[in-house]
């Protein structure tokens, strides 16, 4: 997903944690909530919005 996700599915998309929005980092290839300090990885194309998988920012 290096081009960064679907728009449509983007929008849909929240933190597990805060259930607000989730924003695209392109360069890490990571969707980031800027709320909960979390950056949740992508494998092979499929957002892995699991906690103990994220990245603490």
């Amino acid at each position: 997903m290096s081009s960064g996700p679907d728009p449509f599915l983007l929008a849909k998309l929240v933190c597990p944690v805060t259930r607000t929005p989730l924003r695209w980092d392109g360069e890490r290839s990571e969707l980031v909530s800027e709320a909960a300090g979390l950056a949740f990885p992508v494998r092979d194309g499929v957002p892995v919005l699991v906690v103990r998988e994220a990245r603490s920012l």
